[in-house]
């Protein structure tokens, strides 16, 4: 069984079945989501329904986005936060707005119940951002922060490489697993459209949302598929590169 674990769709279904043509997955695989499926190209609802269906016959694990979490909100209470709305929900919410109340109550359901985090047996993380806490997510105060912290990747990015693990200034929060896979923050904010690795940490965000594919990557190999930069597979859309 191979865990393979795909970046934020960001409402992009063209490019979740296209990457997933390219992927030669069997049942017997396990799919890691890092969440924010909605919010940019204008499949938001599609993608969840198509995750769910997904999820009746493949192994799957699905992550909370910060972008699932501000969906869940409207859904809930109808808040059309206007921080959400300049950043990808205006789409989201059109998506959503189109669906039947029972559509909408399934897909709640759905958002309602995505993981924080998970860890896996060779003690890998998976987390929709990072996490602060010098012990560990599970140790959070506020337990969003490990879908919206950006301070871990920054930190893995600009680690010196030749810093010793033993040495007393490494950060202790790179020394708790042994590999750390995210997404949130874009690779293409760094200039790469590819899964990008720094210290233990791998960012599977190759920019889906704006100009960059869609990613999945194998975690033990780290051979990765990629659809085609997503705004060439909705040509009549920006995303979210207005």
């Amino acid at each position: 069984m191979r865990t393979l674990v795909v970046g934020d769709i960001h409402g992009g279904l063209k490019a979740l079945e296209q990457v997933l043509e390219r992927t030669p997955y069997t049942k017997k695989d396990r799919f890691i989501f890092l969440g924010d499926y909605v919010d940019g190209w204008s499949d938001s609802a599609p993608v969840i329904a198509f995750l769910l269906k997904f999820s009746e016959h493949h192994k799957c694990t699905f992550l909370r986005g910060n972008h699932d979490e501000l969906l869940t909100d409207y859904l809930e209470s109808g808040n059309e936060n206007p921080i959400w709305l300049e950043h990808g929900g205006v789409s989201g919410k059109k998506s959503y707005d189109a669906l039947d109340a029972n559509e909408r109550q399934h897909h709640l359901l759905f958002l309602r119940n995505l993981e924080n985090y998970f860890i896996d047996k060779k003690n890998r993380l998976y987390c929709h951002a990072g996490f602060a806490n010098q012990h560990g997510p599970e140790y959070e105060y506020y337990p969003n922060t490990v879908y919206w912290d950006r301070t871990l990747w920054e930190m893995a990015c600009s680690l010196d490489p030749m810093l010793s693990k033993t040495d007393d200034t490494y950060p202790k929060r790179l020394t708790i697993f042994k590999e750390i896979y995210i997404g949130h923050t874009p690779t293409t904010k760094i200039g790469l459209t590819t899964p990008t690795n720094f210290a233990n940490v791998w960012n599977i965000d190759t920019g889906a949302a704006f100009k960059g594919p869609l990613s999945i990557l194998d975690v033990d190999t780290k051979e990765y598929w990629q659809s085609d930069p997503v705004m060439d597979l909705y040509p009549n859309e920006k995303g979210r590169n207005e």
